[in-house]
């Protein structure tokens, strides 16, 4: 089935659909990881973006549950090269096609995918349609351009969890207070603003009883539940539109010791003061290089962002820088030099990509102990 994406810039490349009809928008970007496509689908960070996927060969490791990083797939929609419609993984237990049909999520086959990565690294992300409906290129390039992008979007409203819940045997266990939570001496509440499960394991598994709570929970609320730590998790979309989330995250500076991944950074920053700003094509993938300025040691990362905080925004009196991006000197991560409070810029849960960025969770637990 023949399938047309058509940018706002006017340039179009053509493909196929391999999980049948559809026409939908968002802002086009591209993932360089060669593995980790159901963990780039199901993270909540990629609401309102259609997808690229470097790695010309997707598919060839199937799908399963445990994969799952969320309650559901949230690109918009999936570019790859070649899709790979037989599986060959002892851990599979179903193939990519019929999981993105599940949720209604176009897949297209066919592409270059190298000219297209090309050209939003040149052009940098912009808005686009993917249709096998429309097939004037006039009529799909009008769609991109009127489409509504990231900018002054809430995102967060549409990933986050309706009801709080605890984390409880690998899974969500709804309630609230700690009351549905696995068993744990250090007691954890995650801010969910588009968290990947993957968090809550390696929490859990380091003592911690979780409870998760939606991104409109108020500081008193959560202040309320007496945590011994508070967790600010990724997300998507612009961190500059979210002013109420961002006041509830200063209510809580100097209250409890906070530890921000991704979104959740972005918003610590704008709480200590800073502002963010949008990068031209984001950093996506598992192979980013980030120096840790506290050791000195370089560690390979996995991101997701397209937004990051400006270093010269932050107080340096009262911030440290103490991670950098090796490939473009962006703030990677930060601390608070009064407040227990400290964040990085990517994925440190593995979900996909190495383990080199295990110990932050440590450092949260020396932090709360």
């Amino acid at each position: 089935m023949k399938a047309l994406i058509a940018l706002e810039d006017g340039t179009i490349f053509e493909g196929e659909s391999f999980t049948g009809p559809g026409e939908t928008t968002g802002e086009i970007v591209f993932n360089t990881g060669m593995t980790g496509y159901q963990e780039v689908l199901t993270d909540p960070s990629y609401k309102g973006q259609i997808v690229t996927m470097t790695y010309p060969l997707i598919g060839n490791y199937g799908v399963n549950q445990q994969d799952m990083e969320s309650y559901a797939i949230h690109v918009e929609a999936f570019l790859i090269k070649e899709y790979h419609a037989l599986p060959s993984n002892f851990r599979s237990t179903g193939n990519l096609a019929d999981l993105l049909k599940k949720y209604n999520v176009l897949g297209i086959q066919g592409i270059d995918t190298r000219a297209l990565t090309r050209h939003i690294r040149l052009g940098g992300a912009m808005k686009a349609v993917v249709s096998t409906e429309d097939l004037d290129p006039r009529s799909l390039i009008a769609k991109a351009k009127n489409s509504p992008g990231l900018e002054s979007r809430d995102l967060v409203r549409e990933v986050t969890c309706s009801t709080p819940y605890g984390w409880k045997d690998d899974r969500p266990a709804p309630g609230t207070h700690f009351s549905t939570a696995g068993p744990g001496a250090f007691k954890v509440i995650a801010l969910d603003y588009g968290l990947k499960y993957n968090q809550l394991r390696l929490l859990a598994a380091r003592n911690c009883a979780v409870q998760v709570v939606p991104s409109t929970a108020s500081a008193e609320d959560i202040l309320a539940m007496n945590p011994d730590g508070i967790f600010l998790s990724n997300g998507p979309g612009d961190p500059a539109t979210l002013h109420g989330v961002v006041e509830t995250v200063r209510n809580l500076l100097g209250k409890k010791p906070i530890f921000g991944i991704c979104l959740g950074h972005q918003l610590l920053g704008l709480a200590f003061g800073g502002t963010t700003y949008k990068l031209k094509f984001g950093h996506r993938g598992i192979n980013q290089p980030v120096k840790d300025l506290l050791t000195g040691k370089i560690e390979i990362t996995s991101q997701n962002h397209g937004y990051c905080v400006d270093l010269q925004s932050l107080n340096k009196d009262e911030v440290e820088l103490t991670h950098i991006n090796l490939n473009d000197s962006s703030l990677e991560g930060m601390r608070h030099k009064k407040f227990p409070a400290f964040s990085v810029q990517y994925h440190p849960e593995n979900a996909p990509g190495p383990h080199d960025s295990l110990y932050l969770f440590d450092r949260f637990i020396e932090a709360m102990k």
